[in-house]
């Protein structure tokens, strides 16, 4: 019987934004949950991200802003992902994004937004029910 392959999430702290206490609780609850997290640390720009995703060969990415900026970093790593054709990889914001920016970030081809408070059950959840790992052989 094939075993699946696990999810593969980077989470990334685009800006300068220097305050990664709830990246590494994203991170410590999705590798709880069973999934391979990769966490790059502060100040990413959006194209050490999509390059680490591409190196990674990952699922998701995962961005935590709390910095104000992501109308722009987030189109931004979009139009990245874009020209990689990487249009499979499900992007995932969250942090401090008012509620009038997430149709804008939705139609730049955000999957979903996770604000403060969200359970992690719920984002774990939203990444199963989204993720199809690539090159996953069935069973049977």
């Amino acid at each position: 019987m094939a075993t699946a392959q696990k999810i593969r999430v980077l989470v990334a702290k685009p800006g300068l934004d220097g305050h990664d206490r709830g990246a590494k609780v994203i991170a410590r609850a999705l590798r709880d949950a069973g999934m391979e997290v990769i966490y790059t640390g502060l100040r990413q720009t959006p194209e050490m991200i999509v390059n680490a995703a591409l190196q990674e060969d990952v699922h998701v990415i995962g961005l935590s802003i709390l910095s104000g900026a992501h109308n722009a970093i987030v189109p931004r790593v979009m139009e990245l992902l874009r020209q990689n054709k990487m249009e499979d990889v499900v992007v995932l914001v969250g942090g401090i994004i008012p509620d009038q920016d997430v149709a804008g970030l939705k139609n730049a081809g955000v999957a979903e937004i996770f604000q403060p408070g969200t359970a992690m059950d719920q984002i774990v959840k939203f990444i199963r029910a989204n993720v199809n790992p690539r090159g996953v052989p069935t069973a049977g």
